[in-house]
């Protein structure tokens, strides 16, 4: 990755940083700074005066969130150029520390309550996964797919086939076989089903809004 180019995301796990992002038009900069991209620029890009786009720059590249890309020649004058430093952020829910959610409290687990807090627990072991960029680490397996239910009987239905699938495709794997070697070299994986209902997001997204806030 050179110099001029983001990472591939970046996970903020410190309440700093968190501040920097939460911000429509610093969530606005960052989304138009997946190229390298001057701070007068993107004021013109954008339609908004270069001292209140700089102001957010600013507070952008002390975070650690906007990063050095460089100089170009814009009439007598030489531009700084900045990049975003990853091309999207995740906030670690390990930054409301006990405050966060958490699955064990929430009771039914056929509720949206208790799917969140189960996701957020999943971000949480991901974070502590990835670590520094050079460690080596097992390679994740990820499903994606959606369907379509008209009851909630054909939800039970599918509920019953993928339990009764997840049970013999992972059965075999549920506890570590005998023998010292295996348990040396082996690990645990976690593994998390959801099913929910899906409404797409606008086309636009999130990104697509107007600028605003402080």
């Amino acid at each position: 990755m050179g110099p001029s180019a983001p990472g591939e995301m970046e996970v903020v796990t410190d309440h700093r940083r968190a501040a920097a992002l939460l911000s429509p038009l610093r969530l606005r900069i960052l989304h138009e700074a997946g190229q390298p991209v001057s701070a007068s620029e993107l004021g013109s890009r954008l339609g908004l005066p270069r001292q209140r786009v700089n102001h957010h720059f600013r507070r952008l590249i002390r975070a650690g969130l906007l990063r050095p890309a460089g100089k170009r020649r814009r009439r007598n004058l030489y531009e700084k150029l900045y990049v975003a430093s990853a091309r999207g952020y995740l906030i670690s829910p390990a930054i409301l520390g006990v405050a966060r959610a958490d699955w064990r409290r929430m009771g039914e687990n056929r509720t949206f309550s208790y799917l969140l807090a189960l996701l957020a627990d999943v971000q949480l072991d991901l974070v502590r996964l990835l670590g520094p960029p050079d460690r080596a680490r097992p390679e994740p397996v990820s499903l994606k797919t959606q369907v379509w239910l008209e009851s909630g009987d054909q939800r039970d239905e599918l509920e019953r086939g993928l339990r009764d699938a997840v049970a013999g495709a992972v059965g075999r794997w549920a506890r570590p076989p005998a023998g010292e070697a295996n348990a040396r070299t082996g690990g645990a994986y976690r593994l998390v089903l959801a099913c929910y209902p899906y409404e797409p997001e606008s086309r636009d997204g999130a990104a697509a809004q107007a600028p605003s806030g402080i």
